[in-house]
């Protein structure tokens, strides 16, 4: 199985208004993941609203996503919090689940320095002892991994990758190029930001964290399928049909499209963890409308 490598899905962790997870509709989504041939799926990552919901329900829906894949593909969980026992904690509840990797954010309300962020995710890699992902997203996390730091925790046991946000597409060979000759060997640089992702893998990054990839992998797994065959006019021709959801994901965030799609394909009924609302009538309409444009389903 691939992990941080590829395409990894992240799909949505339905829940009801208490968060109390939907089963049936975790493993519903999990399961069209695993048939669709993805390389891993990250189950509580942003999309996943991972800090949206108690450690009960984090435990519970990493047990369902876990069965719903049967070993079909690499299972990725997202272990981000405040306090660095917390994320430990939750990493080893991941580890006795049977997950193959972890997911760290920096969470934080009091702004981080590089030492106490280099400082927490050594700390969580050692006690938790499976592959570990930083998961470099500032405009959620307000805190951002230079690539020294990157670098720094490159030589750290069991930290095996980054997912990082998506340069625009003329700096994204070089700055692929820089990290990796700072990176310690087979340090995987992933990326993140759909609407450019697929400049980051053609450039030379080794896995893209898709979010529209868990809800409709199979475009995502073309796309991927292309760069591996060096086809980079198909995987770019592929990616422009998909402009219309990108649009989407920028003017109104990635979540709530992807929880309104979810929605009108009858695939989860839930919606985003309040305070977060679901997409008035309106921008669920345009949602719509591009769905049967691009005939996803």
């Amino acid at each position: 199985m691939a992990l941080f490598e590829g395409l990894s899905a992240f799909p949505i962790t339905p829940t009801d208004q208490d968060g109390v997870v939907d089963e049936a509709a975790l493993a519903r989504l999990v399961d069209r993941l695993a048939e669709a041939g993805v390389d891993s799926i990250g189950l509580l990552g942003s999309t996943g609203t991972y800090a949206y919901l108690t450690r009960d329900a984090r435990r519970r829906a990493v047990e369902i996503g876990l069965k719903a894949a049967d070993g079909r593909c690499a299972v990725m969980v997202g272990i981000g919090a405040l306090r660095t026992d917390e994320a430990v904690c939750l990493g080893r509840d991941a580890r006795a689940a049977g997950a193959h990797g972890v997911l760290l954010a920096p969470m934080s309300y009091t702004p981080l320095t590089d030492d106490e962020a280099a400082q927490h995710f050594m700390t969580v890699a050692s006690e938790v002892g499976l592959p570990l992902c930083i998961y470099n997203n500032p405009t959620t996390t307000h805190f951002t991994f230079n690539d020294a730091l990157l670098a720094r925790l490159s030589q750290t046991p069991h930290i095996v990758a980054v997912k990082n946000p998506a340069p625009v597409r003329d700096r994204a060979a070089p700055d692929i190029s820089a990290l990796r000759a700072l990176a310690a060997p087979g340090f995987s640089l992933g990326y993140s930001g759909d609407w450019r992702a697929v400049e980051a893998l053609i450039a030379g990054g080794d896995a893209w964290y898709s979010v529209l990839g868990g809800l409709f992998p199979k475009p995502c797994v073309e796309i991927v399928e292309a760069v591996k065959r060096g086809d980079v006019e198909a995987a770019r021709r592929l990616d422009a049909k998909l402009q219309p959801l990108w649009e989407l994901f920028q003017a109104f965030s990635s979540l709530r499209v992807i929880y309104a799609a979810a929605n009108l394909l009858g695939l989860s009924a839930a919606q985003p963890p309040r305070p977060i609302l679901p997409l008035p009538g309106p921008a669920r309409d345009r949602v719509a409308a591009v769905l049967a444009t691009l005939a996803l389903t």
